[in-house]
Order: structure tokens, then C-alpha cells, then sequence
């Protein structure tokens, strides 16, 4: 069995060494162990130093294309070299590495497709009462997406089997974690949780580089993720909220009108009607959306035959990543 390590980095000369050197070259139940870096456009030699520093491929982006992309990119090219289980890891060391051996143990004992890290994100001292509060906020957010208990909704440190980077589609240009979650709870995914430790932070988080912008990202990609993945839930939850507000605003109407002051809520019987039309509109637009979810999974699926179908023509990584930017 063959696991793979991948450090997405973006400019990230100065803690990368340390990241790579606490790394594990054994794991239990694992019979090789490699590291894959991808190099998400630096300009500080970040490539370069990977590889003076023994890791085993790197992978360069001609230009910085985010991290979701670069999260992608080592997952495509994790499956080209066989990977068996993928973990993925911060180049800022945030995460102690001797963890991963916590990440793969309950895929290697069959117990799990998908293994993340629950930093405990309430108790964690670093962060500010007000990061703490919001990691909370988001995880319960997340938990009512993807339909599951989600501790650590934002945590980028995780395994997944072989099988799962295959049907991992990740369509937001911001960060692959909360639309990963979302996507893997639609596809009834065995996921685990499994409490890691955390190192001090070596520099200021590049997700969130202020409140209003990482809350504008966050909010677009779970609203998204989770319209995307269960369409009829959200058109139904909408158009049943207008249909029962114009029936509502309808029955005021129809008990002044009865009472003989109808000729004064004239204005309440259009708000009605504009209210209903909306309502009925909308949950068409949900059977419609349901319909176009359904073909997208069979398009999904033939996503996923064609992605095992290029890996068994043995495509040199690095050089399919430099013509894929290219193009």
C-alpha cells in the first residue's frame, strides 16, 4: 500500500524545511511513503527548495492559481503515481505531522474513506475568542450541509482513500475544505474525525486576511457547495417559505375583506398573488435543478471512469501539470 503526502505551498521557502523534515518516512500498515509538493506559483524558489530538500515530486503551476487548485492538482497527480491513500498537509507546519499516523489508521483498517483533523477548534489558545467563535459557527453550518456531524469544518489536515480523491470535484477557487465536506456528505462518504495537535503559528493565515472577506468566501462557497449538491432542498425550503407567506398575507385579506374593509388592503391581495406565483415558480425551478443534479451524477461518474482511464496511460506528472497550465 502506497501513501502519498501532499504540501500544496505558495511562497513558502521559509517553512517548508521544517515541514518536510518532522514528515514520516514510515507509517504503520504502509508500504511506502512519498512526498509530493505543489508548487502553487511561488516567486521565492519554493520548487526548488523542495527538491534540494529530498522530496520525491514536485509539481509546479506556471502562475499562482489558489489553493483549492493546487489541492486538485496534488490529488491528480497523487493518483498518477499510485497513490493508494492521499494525505493532505499545510507547508506552515501548522499541524504536528506524527498525527498522520492517526489519519491513515482507520483507512487502513477499513473503517473510513475520508479522515479529517479535529484541531478542536473551540479550545485552541492561539486563536482569538472571536476566530474560535466563528470556526464553531462554521462547523455547525457545515453540519446542516452536508448532513452529518462536522467538529472541524475548515481543518485542511486529511486522508482519503484512493477511491475518494477519484470522485472529488472541487469547483471554488477560495479553499477545497468546506465544499470537500459538503460534496463527500451528498456522496454518503464513511468519514471519521480523529483528534490532532497543532504547532504555533508561523505566520498570518492567507485564507483569511480580514473578517468581512474571509466571511464573503466562506458564505459563497457553502451556499454554493450546498445548492449544488441538494437543489431541491433549498428551492422546496424557498418556495414553500413564499407559498405559505402569500397564503398568509391571502387570509388577511380575505378576513378584512369579509369584515367590509377589503377596498383598503388592495395592496396586500397583489403582495398575495406576486408571493404565490413566486412560490410556485420556484419549486418548479427546484424539479428542474433536481434534474440537472441527477445528470450531473451520472456525468460525475463518467468523470471518475475517465480519470481511471488516463491514469493507466502512465502520464508523466509534472510534465501533464505544466501543458495542463498552458493551456
Amino acid at each position: 500500500m502506497k501513501c502519498i503526502i501532499q504540501i500544496p505551498c505558495y511562497n513558502e521557502a521559509k517553512t517548508l524545511p521544517a515541514t518536510v523534515a518532522v514528515l514520516p518516512r514510515a507509517l504503520p500498515g504502509i508500504d511506502t511513503v512519498e512526498f509530493l509538493v505543489i508548487d502553487d506559483g511561488s516567486s521565492d524558489g519554493t520548487a526548488e527548495l523542495a527538491r534540494a530538500l529530498g522530496v520525491h515530486h514536485v509539481v509546479r503551476h506556471l502562475r499562482n492559481l489558489g489553493l483549492a487548485r493546487a489541492f486538485m492538482t496534488g490529488l491528480e497527480n497523487s493518483l498518477r503515481l499510485g497513490a493508494d491513500i492521499i494525505v493532505n498537509t499545510d507547508a506552515d507546519n501548522q499541524y504536528v505531522a506524527a498525527d498522520i499516523a492517526q489519519l491513515v489508521a482507520p483507512i487502513v483498517a477499513g473503517a473510513a474513506e475520508l479522515v479529517i483533523g479535529d484541531r478542536g477548534v473551540g479550545q485552541i489558545a492561539h486563536f482569538s475568542p472571536l476566530k474560535r467563535g466563528l470556526q464553531r459557527l462554521g462547523s455547525w453550518v457545515i453540519s446542516r450541509a452536508a448532513g452529518m456531524k462536522v467538529p472541524d469544518a475548515t481543518s485542511g489536515f486529511r486522508a482519503l482513500t484512493r477511491d475518494a480523491a477519484l470522485h472529488t470535484l472541487v469547483l471554488s477557487s477560495y479553499s477545497y475544505t468546506l465544499e470537500t465536506l459538503i460534496q463527500a456528505g451528498a456522496q454518503r462518504r464513511a468519514i471519521r474525525y480523529v483528534p490532532v495537535r497543532t504547532n504555533l503559528p508561523t505566520r498570518p493565515s492567507r485564507l483569511m486576511n480580514n473578517l468581512p472577506h474571509y466571511l464573503a468566501n466562506s458564505t459563497a462557497t457553502i451556499v454554493r457547495a450546498y445548492t449544488f449538491y441538494r437543489p431541491l432542498r433549498v428551492f422546496t425550503t424557498i418556495g414553500v417559505i413564499a407559498l405559505l407567506t402569500g397564503v398568509a398575507i391571502g387570509l388577511r385579506f380575505l378576513i378584512a375583506y369579509f369584515g367590509g374593509a377589503g377596498s383598503g388592503h388592495i395592496q396586500s391581495l397583489i403582495l398575495s398573488a406576486v408571493l404565490l406565483i413566486a412560490g410556485f415558480q420556484t419549486l418548479l425551478i427546484g424539479l428542474v435543478a433536481d434534474l440537472i443534479g441527477a445528470n450531473r451524477k451520472v456525468m460525475e461518474e463518467v468523470l471518475m471512469r475517465l480519470r481511471r482511464f488516463e491514469l493507466q496511460e502512465n502520464v508523466d506528472p509534472e510534465s501533464q501539470s505544466r501543458v495542463s497550465e498552458r493551456n
